[in-house]
């Protein structure tokens, strides 16, 4: 009896340290799973008292739990499993009284002092392009369609007369 007793506990020991060591065996990739609304902290700095449900809705997004017995209380839960690494979990709650932002609980503080974020946006200037001719131009030109008008427009010697032009 002792026999199949220790040869079932040391399998069902082994079954259970099998997702231990695939976790973490070099080589092997393993996806990030993200779950819940996405919460950083530079959301909830961005976040003042007395902000109406709709700004606070454009900032946070809309929350993932609306409790029925408690419509002035928003409830935003982020789950984040790297691999690896233990799960982090983020909870929000958002009180509102009436349609104002009236306080926030949760993992996450807004910050003592105002941040003010830099500007994500970069303007790149990109150098005017000369053309000597058009892409319609070019196609022309492989076939021999070439038209005075459009050498005209681009030389100005081709405007004076020749000796070899029948009008000179």
């Amino acid at each position: 009896m002792s026999k199949p007793f220790f040869s079932v506990c040391l399998l069902s020991l082994t079954l259970a340290s099998c997702s231990t060591l695939l976790n973490h065996l070099p080589g092997v990739y393993t996806l990030e799973i993200q779950q819940g609304n996405i919460v950083e902290q530079d959301m909830i700095d961005q976040l003042k008292p007395h902000m109406n449900k709709r700004q606070v809705l454009y900032i946070m997004g809309s929350p993932m739990l609306k409790d029925v017995f408690h419509q002035s209380r928003w409830d935003y839960i982020y789950s984040d499993k790297v691999s690896g690494q233990d799960t982090v979990q983020k909870r929000i709650s958002l009180v509102f009284s009436g349609d104002e932002l009236a306080g926030i609980q949760g993992d996450l503080r807004p910050a003592a002092v105002p941040v003010i974020k830099p500007p994500r946006e970069t303007t790149v200037i990109v150098p005017k392009r000369d053309l000597d001719r058009t892409l319609w131009e070019k196609f022309t030109g492989l076939f021999g369609f070439i038209t005075g008008d459009s050498l005209q427009q681009k030389d100005p010697e081709n405007l004076k007369p020749k000796p070899s032009d029948p009008a000179y």
